[in-house]
């Protein structure tokens, strides 16, 4: 288990529900006390926000770090000063990282202070189901820009293949030969499979790694 824990991927990838279900699975792997937190970078607006799940992150005594404009109608580029205390203080981080290679730009200015600790994983979130992903080409080419502009290699890959509640588990089935494709094309293993967790039960002995997602609720 790392300090630090990043989330990238394309946008719809589901990274942003993956950073938050991590971040609670953390909460019970540690105890109460560590301190944990959680950076949202991304400063590209989103569809999802991990501002949408604050209130069960504090309820879990998790520590939330985005815009202050998160789930406005302002599109403002801002990230507020408390994001350097991912690399300042000793708490454990989860960090939702941008949906392409610009929001990924926002990493930049800590991705020095992250490799020179050597305490972190950065984790690709993909998925066959987006458009700009559906091939392991496409998603290796949408990879790269995103560690480029972040300035962190990627330690390992998430698949997190969905069609959101229309996800059946012969959806998650088929997208493990995606996953492996882009596994040898990369040279990174498959750290896990997320699925819903209505899917969990079905696909446990079918599918190594199973991670177990609560969906992130969408405020309007």
């Amino acid at each position: 288990m790392k300090r630090i824990t990043l989330f990238a991927g394309h946008y719809g990838s589901g990274k942003t529900n993956i950073a938050v279900n991590y971040a609670l699975q953390l909460r019970k792997a540690l105890g109460r006390d560590k301190d944990i937190l959680v950076a949202d970078l991304d400063i590209v607006n989103p569809y999802f926000r991990t501002k949408d799940s604050c209130a069960v992150l504090q309820e879990n005594g998790i520590k939330l770090i985005c815009s202050e404009y998160a789930n406005s109608n302002l599109d403002i580029p801002s990230l507020p000063s408390e994001m350097y205390a991912i690399t300042d203080t000793p708490s454990y981080a989860v960090i939702d990282v941008g949906g392409d290679d610009r929001g990924a730009l926002a990493l930049g200015r800590l991705s020095a202070k992250i490799k020179a600790e050597n305490n972190y994983e950065n984790l690709m979130v993909i998925n066959m189901f987006r458009p700009l992903t559906r091939t392991p080409d496409q998603t290796v080419e949408v990879m790269r820009e995103i560690e480029a502009a972040g300035n962190i290699p990627f330690t390992a890959l998430v698949n997190n293949s969905n069609l959101g509640p229309l996800t059946s588990a012969d959806d998650i089935l088929r997208s493990l030969e995606y996953a492996e494709k882009i596994s040898r094309l990369t040279g990174l293993e498959v750290k896990m499979t997320s699925v819903d967790a209505r899917l969990f039960e079905s696909l446990q002995g079918k599918v190594e790694d199973l991670f177990s997602l609560t969906l992130q609720p969408k405020i309007f």
